[in-house]
């Protein structure tokens, strides 16, 4: 059924007003939702594409009740802006959470200000869901974003850090895992477009983060 939420969005991307980019997209989820229930208190993955594109994400973690509710395009700022759909309205046992990697292009952005946004969704979150587990997937090194890759392990950092002072929270490290012995990003794990990875980069994924997964 995930496929089908897919096809959905694939129809729409549009910008909305008042910053709340992805509306159209969001609707298209909840109208999902309408159709087909959603799962009680699931671990929810939410973030950019390379959560949205997990094709077969819930049946991966299938024994963990897992939800995809991932965004294509999606900044730090989407996830905060529609934190009452993607991840509220789900009662999540646990949030796992990919996004900061397509804010590495935005003019002006630097680790901190990455950083900055992650604190300000993470902040959202607890603030509703105080005892909650949350976890953040660390941001990748994309081929194609090779020259904002020292700003991405920049941030990396300074997440993690954060992350470690907080309780119930966990940064979930599959940045040095995709890099080759020289330490460039290891072209085999993406498909064409070097962005987005094909089945042996998810494969690596599955394997750093199961055992950070909440069992129900």
């Amino acid at each position: 059924m995930i496929r089908i939420l897919f096809i959905f969005l694939a129809f729409t991307n549009v910008l909305c007003a008042q910053g709340r980019r992805y509306e159209e997209d969001v609707q298209t989820i909840k109208k999902y939702d309408e159709m087909y229930a959603p799962a009680a208190h699931p671990v929810l993955f939410t973030g950019s594409s390379s959560i949205r594109k997990w094709d077969d994400l819930e049946r991966t973690f299938g024994a963990y009740n897992a939800m995809n509710r991932g965004i294509g395009g999606a900044i730090v700022n989407d996830i905060s802006n529609f934190t009452e759909e993607l991840i509220f309205s789900y009662h999540p046992r646990q949030v796992i959470i990919y996004v900061g990697e397509n804010d590495l292009p935005l003019e002006g952005t630097t680790a901190d200000s990455v950083l900055q946004r992650v604190k300000r969704l993470y902040t959202a979150i607890r603030s509703r869901l105080p005892q909650t587990p949350i976890a953040y997937i660390s941001i990748k090194p994309s081929p194609s974003r090779v020259q904002y890759i020292e700003t991405a392990a920049k941030a990396n950092d300074l997440i993690r850090e954060f992350l470690s002072k907080e309780a119930n929270a966990r940064f979930i490290n599959i940045y040095p895992l995709m890099l080759d012995s020289t330490g460039k990003p290891r072209q085999e794990l993406f498909v064409s477009d070097m962005l987005h990875m094909n089945a042996k980069g998810y494969a690596i994924w599955r394997k750093a983060i199961l055992p950070y997964l909440v069992k129900p």
